[in-house]
């Protein structure tokens, strides 16, 4: 539904780095994104999209091999 809040998940970039041998330090220092950026992704918090667009250029991917979205479980 349109206007619900919506969960992001980066298990796709986790598991495509595991696929690739690389580390999430090498990734980090190769597109130059800050530890904290690194810790709000590892914890599924929102990031910009100029930090996806980093990644996925260094990784030659889409958005959709980094980031996966959900519907957010509502309560009641």
């Amino acid at each position: 539904m349109l206007g619900s809040p919506v969960k992001i998940t980066y298990k796709p970039l986790w598991k495509m780095l595991i696929d690739r041998n690389m580390t999430k330090t090498e990734l980090r220092k190769r597109t130059q994104i800050a530890p904290s950026t690194f810790t709000k992704m590892n914890n599924d918090q929102q990031v910009s999209l100029d930090i996806l667009a980093r990644i996925c250029i260094a990784l030659d991917c889409g958005f959709d091999d980094v980031v996966q979205i959900e519907p957010e479980e509502r309560e009641g």
